[in-house]
């Protein structure tokens, strides 16, 4: 799979295993799109630590929509591009909703587009991030002629500038620490070049120094409390170095440090080969008591 055909994959899926209640859903589909708008809005403000049970909900819906609802996804984005809120909200529609939309249903509402767009400015300029999302040359084309991608780029640019740039892998452990926290629990409206160069060390590290991974897992550890961001930190740091070459530092630090073997009750190891998985099993759930049932 190439990576253009990954970042599809990723990108248009709604959330595997993942759904709002029936009762939520169904007021979220009750709801006057303008109403709807606010809210999609509202929740790109929120960073990690603002996140609840109700607001992952209501992202579960919108992740949804542009799949199950198109024509209600597209007034959406007409309300939302008509809004007053800020460029950076409103960039997030360029994201996982507007790619979604047009990857599964360009074909369904090319012709709605192209009688919308000779007369709204910010729907040709969202046109210009989506467009080469569409299925087939004919679709993209279509799109291509009434989308305004300078204008997207330049704002993108302006995005993704930070005020001060990080120089990621000069940073020593605890500065780094801090600065994971930092990028990460910031709403995706505000990442930037510091925090895609942050997963560009995260990655890099992953794959050629898995401890010093675990360094910074613990260093991050030290100085948060969060219950989101531990279990990001879990499902991401952690987890991307769980194997057979870290297990005996894993054994190690979890005998030594209590929240460190907690955390490692977030990983997601069950596809790790059998005699991996029965020592991280016997971290996580602890020795089997003597009198327990078999």
């Amino acid at each position: 799979m190439s990576f253009i055909d990954d970042a599809r994959h990723w990108a248009t899926m709604p959330v595997p295993g993942a759904s709002a209640s029936d009762a939520r859903s169904a007021v979220y589909a009750a709801m006057p799109v303008d109403g709807l708008a606010v809210l999609w809005c509202r929740l790109q403000t929120l960073g990690l630590k603002e996140q609840t049970d109700e607001t992952w909900a209501a992202s579960v819906y919108f992740d949804h929509l542009p799949h199950n609802a198109p024509e209600r996804a597209l007034e959406l984005i007409l309300a939302v591009l008509a809004s007053d809120a800020e460029t950076r909200v409103k960039m997030q529609l360029g994201q996982k909703f507007g790619s979604a939309l047009i990857y599964n249903h360009a074909g369904r509402l090319i012709a709605r587009l192209e009688a919308e767009a000779p007369d709204n400015p910010r729907l040709r300029w969202l046109l210009g991030g989506v467009h080469w999302w569409a299925p087939g040359r004919e679709l993209k084309a279509r799109l291509a002629r009434i989308a305004d991608e300078p204008a997207w780029r330049a704002d993108e640019a302006a995005r993704d500038a930070p005020a001060v740039r990080l120089d990621i892998e000069a940073l020593p452990l605890d500065a780094l620490a801090r600065v994971w926290v930092e990028q990460h629990v910031r709403p995706e409206k505000d990442r930037d070049a510091n925090w895609y160069a942050l997963v560009e060390h995260e990655h890099t590290l992953a794959r050629s120094d898995p401890g010093r991974v675990i360094d910074l897992v613990l260093a991050v550890l030290a100085i948060e409390t969060d219950p989101n961001v531990l279990s990001l930190l879990a499902a991401g740091l952690l987890e991307t170095v769980i194997g057979a070459e870290t297990i005996d530092r894993v054994e190690r630090e979890a005998a030594r440090d209590p929240r460190f073997r907690a955390l490692l009750g977030g990983v997601w190891y069950w596809n790790e080969p059998d005699d991996l998985k029965a020592r991280i099993d016997a971290i996580v759930k602890g020795p089997a008591r003597p009198d327990a049932p078999a």
